[in-house]
């Protein structure tokens, strides 16, 4: 495909080389830096290459256009040398990595070693104790420096012994609600007398903690408690457990105030969660406990949400390691309740309709059926007396219809005249179904819909729907000056000096939020291309636009054609909009044939695959067998699965990169919204928008030196309640270097919520060939080694959605298949790796220090894009920082939180901070820096797109699942393969 070309310069590309020495193993030690948390160490000398930059830097060195270097004809030769624009320094060759003598984890958590093993034995500490995160290697100090405020609240450490102690409750109970009960039950009786004045804190299950010892080693109690859930009949059933509380262990505090101080290193979880566990215990008697959030009605009104669901108010709480030392981790938070409403209301809530006149449909038993299971509903037949039972089914008569035996004679009864005679209960709407409940469903346990009422403080886990998720939003969508003013009132409203289980255990809780410092990070100079007006340019608050500029690697669209699939749009609408957009593309720095191969097409969405299948023969036979390169699809607002329908089809049968417009964008032709989807359009093609300055002026520290990739991974997992569903992981990886811009992506499907991402490497056996190597980090490199013409001697992985207590399971597996993969390429090949932890699911917020000094806020009033923090609320000893690269639309921004778990390349703070918040302005599809870096955007992206490719009725049962072709055999750990993505659509940037 054409690419405008770039004029030459004549002046010679810069190289650094400052960092070379530890470009490539063994890892030199990094210099010993203070990690007492008691302020930041000596400053380490700085590059002067890599200080702010607040012009234009020089007119940068002239680069090929249209980069793709040599194809290697030999898919796996990887190794063999090519010529590149970009100066290099001579890289020696990697020291053998894969062989040698025993690995020794070093002082900044890289491996070394010294031998010689086979390539595929990788020398990997395979176990989580000899294996250390990389320590932090001092503080960042680029940036303007600022103060922001973090909703951290000082904890001061107890000066008592806390004690660990069993408990067994027989017969075993698997709720926690009624193990607190029975304990709450044990409390009240023996504290004064058997617990000598303790009050213990318990975690529902099997953890008893005290501040201090308790009279005995080991006892036995006999506690009696009365059911909340009673049968049908209505008799109380009270019940008798044994309760044997036994001494365990003495938690160690001295551990626990030096590792805050930054003396030791490995974190003392027990000591930890006691505290957690002190701190929750009052809450969880006056709320709802879910999860680390506390719920209730009373925090603030509920909103509805619509077909029976409220939203609840909440807070969330967590006690967490800091710099500053322990600190309490408090955030507002809102979720999804079901409404308490009487059963007949609620349904007719779901339904949207009237159901006390109308019979039901099949299709609204079944409804209600889903809607209802395992609900908790209180029977109001019986004046003062309200019996809870759980909902196990939904009767498939109406209730006038249901007979039950009331005999050993099988004398039948109705269920009307048995509520008559029983309670003088008259039921009005006979024509309405029974609630099954007691789960037995040999017995006639039968409730009328009309007698029943939902109880109270039930979460809905199901998933909502897009007018739920939009009236959700619309509650927890919140200023940062009022969402601060929440959680400082929560903190006030929860009282902790008044605390009993916190005055117990001696822990003292600040109200004040904790003062940071922080830095903003410049904005990095974003190049375009040469003929447009504006060829350099410098985003302001984390924002451009694209007027006067162009694409730097604008492609060209020459066959394409158009389906519409709204019925709304009439065929001269749907020209004039395709005519803007192509217009809007050309404007932009493409080139886009004005006219289509054939007719705009309209279609029926129940149509689809024929519609699609048409399109495409039908441009072949007009084109003589050239294939279309582009298809716009206009679709309905609400189109159910059309749209996964279109991409499922495009691309993995026939191949075809796609565009979908939804009507009201049709109807309503924006400027704005044309610009973005002309963007997108670009890189599927399989261009490129714009890249950073310092980029392709090879000034990037440990990026521009040696040819670098950078992976993005992600895993995405099946909504909640989809119990056999695959999870879906995805991988991609920078295919230009030294820009680091344009990404392949790979995905594949693998057990239901496995985390660890199977197929990043594997081995399996070939008749012919023998055994084989492949997997998704292997398949990326080689096309690295395609479209670059080098191979990385440098891997950056930022790896998405991992919780802090899956960081060594994760950086064992993982990086031990990376290994792998390099090894099988190349004996001796192992470039140096860096594994950042990219996490959004956190509750840390940072605020303006002063929310009226509009120069520290954004539009929204959040503080600027740029900012990042790497002191007081960041680990005592480990390598993490947060950054905010966006800036705020609405509601409060949520900053990332960068982990780096392990680091072979020797990244200063700087260096890492930087090229992270440099990454955010390169996001292909809008003109914005974006939250997360892009990588992991474009691996979570990827993912969540493989869903679609599920097989409809599969997705819909939820059986079980699938993996992507190509990386999982068939019927391998019970996931059969996706379908494979088709050759064209995995070189680009399909997911965008």
């Amino acid at each position: 495909m054409p690419i405008r070309k770039m004029k030459e310069s004549s002046e010679q590309h810069l190289v650094i080389k400052t960092h070379l020495q530890n470009s490539v193993n063994p890892v030199q030690k990094a210099p010993k830096t203070a990690q007492n948390g008691k302020g930041p160490p000596p400053q380490e000398p700085q590059n002067p290459k890599t200080q702010n930059q607040t012009s234009p830097p020089t007119k940068n060195r002239g680069r090929r256009r249209g980069r793709g270097g040599r194809k290697s004809d030999q898919g796996d030769v990887f190794m063999r040398p090519s010529s590149r624009h970009c100066t290099v320094a001579h890289i020696p060759a990697s020291p053998n990595l894969a062989g040698g003598g025993p690995l020794v984890s070093t002082t900044n958590g890289s491996v070394e070693n010294g031998g010689s093993l086979c390539a595929m034995e990788m020398g990997f500490p395979t176990s989580s104790k000899s294996l250390s995160f990389a320590p932090r290697p001092g503080y960042g100090q680029a940036g303007i420096k600022c103060v922001v405020k973090a909703n951290h609240f000082f904890a001061e450490l107890p000066d008592k012994d806390l004690n660990h102690y069993d408990v067994s409750i027989t017969p075993e109970v698997s709720s926690r609600v009624v193990n607190r009960a029975i304990m709450a039950e044990l409390v009240r009786l023996y504290k004064e007398s058997d617990l000598g004045m303790r009050l213990p804190a318990y975690d529902g299950r099997k953890s008893l903690y005290t501040a201090g010892e308790l009279p005995f080693v080991w006892k036995e109690f006999n506690i009696k408690l009365t059911d909340e859930e009673e049968r049908i009949d209505g008799r109380k059933r009270e019940r008798e457990y044994k309760v044997v509380i036994k001494f365990v262990a003495r938690a160690n505090m001295y551990h626990l105030s030096q590792f805050l101080a930054g003396k030791c290193a490995d974190a003392p979880q027990e000591a930890l969660q006691i505290l957690d566990i002190v701190l929750r215990e009052l809450s969880s008697k006056r709320y709802c406990p879910i999860g680390r959030s506390f719920f209730s009605p009373n925090i603030r009104t509920p909103q509805r949400l619509g077909e029976g669901l409220e939203s609840w108010c909440g807070f969330y709480q967590s006690i967490r390691p800091t710099q500053m030392g322990l600190s309490l981790n408090i955030d507002m938070a809102s979720a999804a309740f079901i409404e308490p409403l009487p059963v007949i209301e609620f349904v007719a809530q779901l339904l949207g309709k009237d159901v006390l006149s109308r019979t039901l449909s099949d299709a609204d038993r079944v409804k209600i059926k889903k809607a209802l299971r395992g609900v908790k509903v209180e029977v109001t037949h019986r004046g003062s007396v309200r019996r809870k039972y759980r909902v196990s089914g939904l009767t498939s008569q109406p209730t006038r219809e249901l007979v039950f035996p009331v005999d050993e004679n099988s004398t039948m009864k109705s269920v009307i005249e048995y509520f008559q005679e029983m309670y003088g209960f008259t039921i009005q709407h006979g024509h309405l179904p029974c609630l099954q409940v007691g789960g037995n469903q040999k017995k006639a346990n039968y409730l009328p819909m009309e007698a029943c009422k939902i109880v109270e403080g039930q979460r809905y886990t199901k998933r909502l729907n897009e007018k739920q998720i939009t009236a959700l939003l619309k509650v927890t969508c919140q200023r940062p000056r009022d969402r601060e003013n929440d959680i400082l009132q929560t903190v006030q409203q929860n009282a902790y000096d008044q605390d009993p289980y916190a005055n117990e255990f001696g822990i003292k809780i600040s109200e004040k939020l904790a003062s940071v410092e922080a830095r903003i990070l410049p904005a990095p100079w974003l190049k375009y291309h040469e003929t447009g007006k504006e060829k350099n340019c410098l985003p302001q608050v984390g924002q451009w636009n694209m007027m006067n500029k162009k694409m730097i690697n604008g492609m060209t669209v020459s066959r394409w054609a158009c389906i519409n699939f709204s019925r709304s749009v009439q065929e001269s609408v749907a020209r004039g909009f395709c005519s803007e957009l192509g217009q809007m593309c050309q404007v932009s720095g493409m080139e886009f044939n004005p006219e289509p191969v054939i007719p705009i097409y309209n279609a029926r969405p129940e149509q689809v695959e024929k519609a699609l299948k048409h399109v495409y023969h039908a441009s072949m036979n007009k084109t003589k067998g050239k294939e279309l390169e582009l298809l716009l699809a206009i679709l309905p607002d609400n189109n159910g699965s059309l749209y996964g329908d279109i991409k499922r089809i495009c691309e993995t049968d026939l191949g075809l990169i796609s565009q979908c417009c939804l009507t009201k964008h049709v109807f309503k032709i924006s400027k704005q919204y044309l610009a973005n989807v002309s963007l997108k359009i670009n890189v599927k093609m399989g261009g490129r928008n714009t890249v950073l300055l310092d980029a392709i002026s090879c000034r990037i520290p440990l990026v521009s030196d040696i040819p670098t990739i950078i992976f993005g991974a992600d895993v995405t997992h099946p909504e909640n309640g989809e119990d056999t569903s695959p999870s879906i992981a995805a991988v991609v990886a920078s295919q230009d270097w030294p820009e680091v811009t344009k990404y392949a992506g790979l995905v594949c499907a693998q057990a239901h919520r496995q985390e660890l991402i199977q197929d990043l490497y594997k081995t399996w056996q070939d008749p012919v060939r023998g055994t084989v190597s492949g997997g998704m980090i292997r398949d990326l490199l080689v096309s690295f080694r395609k479209a670059t013409g080098q191979k990385p001697l440098r891997i950056i992985f930022y790896r998405d959605g991992v919780s802090e207590g899956q960081f060594y399971q994760v950086l064992l597996y993982e990086l031990d298949a990376i290994r792998k993969a390099c090894a099988s390429l190349e004996p001796n090949y192992q470039p140096p790796v860096t594994f950042i932890v990219v996490q959004k699911r956190h509750h840390t917020r940072l605020f303006a220090n002063n929310h009226r000094d509009r120069s520290s806020v954004d539009k929204s009033g959040n503080i600027l894009p740029g900012t990042v923090v790497d002191t007081k609320i960041c680990h005592p000893t480990e390598f993490d920082f947060y950054l905010c690269s966006h800036a705020g639309i609405q509601g409060t921004s949520r900053p990332a939180h960068y982990h780096v778990l392990w680091d072979e390349n020797n990244f200063t703070p700087d260096g890492i901070q930087s090229l992270t918040n440099n990454l955010c302005y390169t996001y292909a599809r809008c003109t914005r820096s974006v939250s997360v870096v892009p990588p992991a955007y474009y691996a979570h992206l990827a993912a969540f797109r493989a869903r679609f490719y599920m097989e409809p009725d599969l997705q819909e049962n939820g059986s079980i699942g699938h993996a992507a072709k190509g990386t999982r055999a068939a019927g391998e750990s019970g996931v059969r393969p996706l379908p494979a993505l088709k050759e064209n659509v995995k070189r680009v940037m399909f997911y965008c």
